[in-house]
């Protein structure tokens, strides 16, 4: 970089005192070449969250505190941060979370490198009490087009960013606006459609650019029951509002628009009925058939004469099993899980 650009980072908190020294830290230290605002978010903690932020910004004059006098929640925590940013691009970072060394200098070359890039990302290392190594010495990166990068996630129909990892052209983040409060779960992947209705996306290849802390009392897991049949349904709604919400607002006006979004319909959906097919698969007697078969079809009608849609069918003819794995479903078991080994593999090494 020819010169010194300047980046905000936003760490929202609630009874997170445990961790956050070593988050503002992972922040602050071996990130060269970055004019550096820290603004601590504390969300009327219960803990020691405030005290430990507040001993923070006594001895570093770039870490600034904004203090809730009553409980938010965490969307709006996250909004007030990132309203206060004044760094030419912005990071929001759970106070659970930590940055690997150089990812902001690293995000920061491209954003001034690539003036049409609004989003920089690249690879998340989920990680519990043990800290793994990470990789630091790339230098390169793929641009994806907006529409390119919609068109892949309306494919998928996955979030493939977990969070910290994302730095954002804070121009973009003002055009786009904040999060969304009626999209708790889904906000961070309404907020990178949004991002991609509106510019381009920048991925860092083969880096590592930060820890995403797995956690007993981590947020999806407590809320949203994150890995269940009940947290997997909030998910895929959420999903689906989310792409509601993108191709009715910042993408509405897409050359594409109408055609992303019915791929986007079909993806959730027939995502729905293959949750089911498994659930026939694998003889789980307890999992909700009829709901995510119910909310496939509010989706998408037309998902019934689908390969998915027919299998399902089929499969409730004949019913479910007690087999751990019944020999006539073991094929589309197998395929839903190679499916998912190829999606972790492009996201690791092209992003999407």
């Amino acid at each position: 970089m020819n010169r010194v650009p300047s980046v905000t980072i936003v760490i929202p908190v609630y009874n997170y005192g445990r961790y956050l020294r070593q988050c503002v830290e992972s922040a602050t230290r071996q990130q060269p070449g970055i004019d550096l605002e820290i603004i601590i978010v504390d969300d009327k903690s219960t803990d020691d969250s405030l005290d430990i932020a507040n001993a923070i910004a006594c001895g570093d004059s770039r870490v600034k505190i904004i203090r809730h006098l009553t409980n938010k929640g965490a969307i709006t925590t996250y909004n007030d941060g990132l309203q206060a940013a004044t760094g030419e691009f912005v990071a929001l970072l759970s106070a659970d979370d930590l940055l690997t060394p150089g990812a902001l200098t690293r995000a920061a070359t491209l954003l001034v490198a690539e003036s049409s890039v609004g989003m920089v990302y690249g690879n998340a290392i989920r990680f519990g009490s043990e800290l793994p190594t990470a990789r630091t010495s790339g230098t390169e990166w793929i641009i994806w087009s907006g529409v390119d990068w919609l068109r892949a996630r309306c494919r998928s129909g996955y979030n493939v960013i977990s969070s910290p990892e994302v730095v954002m052209r804070t121009s973009t983040l003002r055009a786009i606006g904040g999060y969304r409060l009626d999209l708790p779960h889904a906000g961070d992947f309404e907020m990178w459609l949004r991002a991609a209705a509106v510019s381009d996306i920048g991925f860092l290849i083969g880096v590592d650019q930060a820890y995403y802390r797995d956690h007993a009392v981590n947020m999806n897991k407590q809320v949203f029951k994150s890995g269940t049949a009940h947290g997997k349904l909030i998910d895929l709604r959420q999903r689906w509002q989310s792409f509601e919400a993108v191709f009715s607002g910042a993408g509405h006006d897409l050359p594409e628009r109408d055609q992303l979004f019915q791929t986007a319909r079909r993806t959730v959906a027939r995502h729905a009925l293959d949750y089911a097919n498994y659930a026939y698969a694998r003889g789980f007697r307890d999992f909700p058939v009829d709901e995510y078969e119910r909310f496939a079809h509010e989706v998408d009608a037309g998902v019934r004469d689908t390969k998915s849609g027919r299998a399902l069918a089929r499969r409730k003819r004949l019913g479910m099993t007690s087999l751990p794995l019944h020999p006539l479903w073991a094929p589309s078991a197998a395929a839903l899980r190679l499916s998912e080994l190829a999606r972790r593999w492009r996201r690791r090494k092209v992003g999407v």
